[in-house]
């Protein structure tokens, strides 16, 4: 990795991490105390500690992290089409897994460059 890609990595894992906890304390706010909302919560956090967590045994499992986040932000997009609420925050909720998806797309093609 050259030194000119590292603020570029640092900006793209700042803003996984930033739509991740934004769509996660979405969840959590929605219905509280409905379980399926805060179980939807404590997924994106656990995979987004499953992703950055500085911990060498988690190393090696990064990339199928990465692709079951993109999956699991797919899957509530999916099922908020069919069954949620078209409101304000379910918008900004959809706008913001879109955004995760786009920026973890691009951080997987990244990391599949620079592995040797």
């Amino acid at each position: 990795m050259t030194s000119s890609s590292r603020p570029a990595n640092f900006a793209l894992q700042i803003g996984i991490v930033l739509f991740t906890l934004g769509t996660a304390l979405i969840h959590f706010s929605l219905n509280f105390p409905d379980p399926v909302f805060i179980l939807n919560g404590l997924g994106y956090l656990a995979l987004l500690a499953g992703l950055y967590l500085p911990f060498p045994q988690l190393a090696r499992y990064r990339n199928a992290v990465r692709w079951t986040l993109i999956g699991y932000a797919a899957l509530t997009i999916f099922l908020w089409i069919l069954f949620g609420e078209r409101t304000p925050i379910g918008y900004t909720a959809k706008i913001f897994e879109v955004a995760l998806i786009l920026l973890l797309l691009v951080d997987a093609r990244r990391s599949r460059s620079s592995s040797p």
